[in-house]
């Protein structure tokens, strides 16, 4: 079985690893909420970027301002 791994990135170059073995995702009010198989949970301030299902990967990027 493979689990997503999540990953943030702030600028176009770098990915920080957040979270393994994610097995469970919602967003709610601008916060995404993971949760691992294990039970381990956290929330995160940003917008999903990209779900890679091939390579199991998530990434979130910093919430972006929809103000013109």
């Amino acid at each position: 079985m493979c689990l997503a791994k999540a990953f943030f990135q702030e600028d176009e170059e770098e990915l920080h690893l957040i979270l393994s073995e994610i097995s469970s995702l919602r967003t709610e009010g601008g916060k995404i909420f993971l949760q691992t198989l294990f039970g381990e949970e956290k929330i995160i301030e940003g917008e999903i970027k990209e779900i890679d299902f091939v390579s199991s990967r998530l990434v979130i990027s910093p919430k972006t301002s929809s103000r013109a």
